[in-house]
């Protein structure tokens, strides 16, 4: 024989005989839940992954890596800051930006559009593609379309549904500022023409986010020309904090800085622990599976105890006893683990298609995008993700199989021998 003896045993002894179908069963529904819960692990993980890779890349499409904002509203020193902030050879671009908060609803009684909180931001079209994706976004209309005094928005896909109006539309915005009159406070409002419409993918910008010329936005904000901020974007995403606090701390004038992990570690937060949770959880039905192991085993040494007499009287050692049951336990961890990485990478790959299936066939919405920010179901397939389950899978089979095969190696011959 070629391969070692005790694997060959074992090899044997994992196929079928007859009177032996009962294990055989045994061993292959270990086989298939170690196999599920393998698969179930490396699409949730994958599923994990991805949402967590899609939610990072659209923020970033739409927010700024790191920005800095004046304490009174005013950013006059930006042009000095954003030379700064160019000379880094880690800052891939910079632009000023104008925000605030106001609410927009349409002119038109007839129309019946509800109206929609916003954020206002006021950018430079010709900056802003160094540091967002918002160009890329609109998908009617162009953000070229901003420009001084013509007082021309663009909305989120949501905002323009909410509000009945398309490219061309008229909208108003009231803003939280108000103008004292010899009658009292009276709130500060401006037409403005629909000339875009953008789709970030994300309910909260495409709900909340208007975008407007910066001068148009300093003139409506009162800001007197001048920026209330500055967006920064970096080459390396979870560098923006430590580059935010230096650019920030070289200001004379009173500012402070934010990023998107500050801004949206909720969410981050959120997705590690729910995936740290979920691993551990699979990770027992895994265990479990496993486990299964220990009684195959038990039953199979308890089966073949003349087997292994007659083998101990042939010169077999206790050791090559132990690795004839350990082998069989090991290969059937192999073979589930297998199953498992096939069926989950399958799934993995094709998940989208099959949400999109049910979905279809149950008349359901099983991703609202208003409560998971994504309106489909993203995955992200990872190696070393991947590599780990299968080893935490291949470590507990193997595990499983010590008290079983020790139990082996422990038989006496002669006592074996007496009861055949």
């Amino acid at each position: 024989m070629r391969q070692p003896y005790e694997l060959s045993v074992a090899l044997r002894y994992l196929r079928a005989r007859r009177g032996e179908s009962f294990i055989s069963f045994i061993s292959w529904v270990s086989m298939l839940g170690i196999g599920i819960g393998v698969a179930v692990l490396i699409v949730v993980t994958s599923v994990m992954d991805g949402f967590e890779h899609e939610l990072q890349r659209r923020i970033l499409g739409v927010a700024s890596h790191a920005s800095i904002h004046a304490f009174d509203g005013r950013l006059d020193e930006w042009q000095a800051l954003r030379a700064r902030a160019l000379a880094r050879g880690d800052v891939a671009g910079a632009a000023p930006f104008v925000e605030d908060r106001g609410m927009a609803f349409v002119d038109d009684p007839a129309a019946g559009g509800a109206p929609v909180g916003l954020v206002i931001r006021g950018i430079d079209p010709e900056l802003e593609p160094s540091v967002s994706r918002l160009g890329e976004l609109v998908t009617a209309g162009s953000i070229d379309a901003l420009e001084p005094g013509s007082f021309r928005i663009v909305l989120g896909k949501g905002a323009a549904e909410t509000l009945g109006v398309g490219v061309g539309g008229r909208v108003v915005l009231l803003l939280a500022q108000g103008t004292v009159t010899p009658v009292g406070i009276r709130p500060r409002m401006r037409a403005f023409t629909v000339a875009g419409i953008f789709d970030a993918g994300m309910y909260e910008y495409d709900q909340g986010l208007a975008l407007v010329h910066i001068e148009d936005a300093a003139r409506l904000f009162g800001t007197g020309g001048m920026p209330t901020g500055l967006r920064i974007a970096v080459h390396d995403v979870y560098a923006a904090p430590s580059i935010g606090i230096e650019l920030a701390q070289s200001l004379r004038e009173r500012a402070y800085y934010t990023d998107w992990t500050r801004e949206h570690v909720t969410f981050f937060a959120s997705i590690q622990l729910s995936k740290s949770i979920m691993f551990v959880i699979l990770s027992m039905v895994v265990a479990v599976a496993a486990f299964n192991i220990v009684s195959t085993l038990v039953m199979v040494v308890r089966e073949k105890r003349g087997d292994i007499a007659i083998l101990r009287t042939f010169g077999s050692t206790p050791r090559s006893v132990m690795t004839i049951f350990a082998s069989q336990g090991t290969m059937i961890g192999l073979i589930g683990t297998l199953i498992g990485l096939v069926l989950g990478v399958l799934v993995s790959t094709q998940l989208t298609s099959i949400v999109q299936v049910i979905e279809s066939v149950l008349d359901v919405d099983l991703l609202s995008a208003e409560v998971y920010w994504l309106g489909e179901l993203p995955s992200r397939l990872r190696i070393d993700e991947i590599a780990k389950i299968c080893a935490l899978a291949l470590v507990l089979a193997i595990a499983a199989t010590f008290y079983p095969a020790l139990s082996a190696a422990r038989q006496a011959p002669a006592e074996a021998l007496r009861h055949e």
